[in-house]
């Protein structure tokens, strides 16, 4: 009696690793990294030239005269000229900006350095050794950024004309110092949080006081950060404008409100105005430039783990 023995199937159906296989496949596909990089990076470029564009045309309308500048639709090969640099500059208006451009650099870089002077510390306590209920300080600090700087220039001009701080370069930089702090307090906690606390506990075992610590372990560390907090404390001052256009006058006006005074009701200034705001953008470029590294560096400072 034989013995039947059944046949091997020629064609085997596909089944769930088959399938498996083939999602893996395609979802390679659809997930390539190069392909992700390269839609990133023209997202990245299309978002530089929106943002590029009005700044070069600023540049652009700077070197045309008032005419060209006023044409519609703008004249884009009209002629190249100076006027508009020498009108600001006062070759022809006899109004010099240097004073208030040392002004600008008066207040900016003297608040700048006030607000890292308070805000390590406070940084320090908050972060490093938290006092009690740190996040009710950190909150109360960023409360007072909530109300709009409007809302409270009657009561400072009231105040500035009581104790005869009007048009004063001095009582300008304790606003901005006070104006920038809880930035400056909020940026410098989170760089902070970031230091190892064995390096402070090797501190403390050698002897180190509280200030070493800070002056040589700490602010070493953190000084990405610490660059990254100063640059945007200088670039506030730098560009403010509502108080130092109703605090100050002729003596402590600064680089904006000397901008615009090329503002007018009658004639021409679109060039001038465009000369002034290249000009004046001058040092907060040439600062964002020089700390750029500083500045990526700190403001990524706890992104990656």
């Amino acid at each position: 009696m034989s013995t039947l023995t059944p046949a091997a199937p020629q064609n085997t159906p596909a089944g769930p690793t088959a399938l498996n296989t083939g999602s893996r496949k395609r979802g390679k596909a659809r997930m390539d990294p190069t392909r992700n990089n390269t839609a990133a990076g023209i997202a990245a470029w299309l978002l530089a030239l929106l943002f590029a564009v009005p700044v070069l045309w600023m540049v652009l309308t700077s070197f045309h005269s008032e005419t060209d500048a006023a044409t519609n639709p703008p004249s884009v090969a009209a002629n190249l000229t100076l006027d508009a640099y020498r009108e600001f500059f006062g070759e022809t208006s006899g109004v010099s900006p240097w004073p208030s451009l040392i002004n600008s650099a008066t207040a900016s870089i003297l608040s700048t350095v006030l607000v890292l002077l308070l805000a390590f510390p406070a940084a320090y306590a908050l972060s490093i050794r938290p006092v009690k209920k740190w996040t009710d300080v950190m909150f109360f600090f960023l409360s007072t950024k909530m109300m709009p700087v409007v809302a409270a220039i009657l009561p400072l001009y009231l105040f500035a004309r009581t104790v005869g701080a009007l048009d004063n370069i001095w009582f300008l930089i304790l606003m901005y110092t006070s104006m920038n702090l809880p930035i400056a307090v909020w940026m410098m906690r989170s760089f902070l949080a970031e230091v190892p606390e064995e390096m402070l506990e090797a501190a403390q075992i050698d002897g180190a006081n509280l200030l070493l610590i800070l002056r040589k372990v700490i602010a070493p560390v953190a000084m990405p950060g610490i660059a990254a907090t100063a640059l945007i404390c200088f670039i506030f001052s730098w560009n403010e404008l509502l108080l130092a256009r109703v605090l100050t006058g002729v003596v402590a006006g600064t680089a904006p409100v000397f901008l615009t005074g090329f503002v007018s009701g009658q004639g021409l200034f679109l060039a001038k105005v465009c000369a002034a705001a290249v000009v004046i953008s001058l040092p907060v470029l040439f600062a964002g430039f020089a700390a750029q590294d500083k500045l990526v560096q700190g403001l990524s400072l706890g992104a990656v783990k």
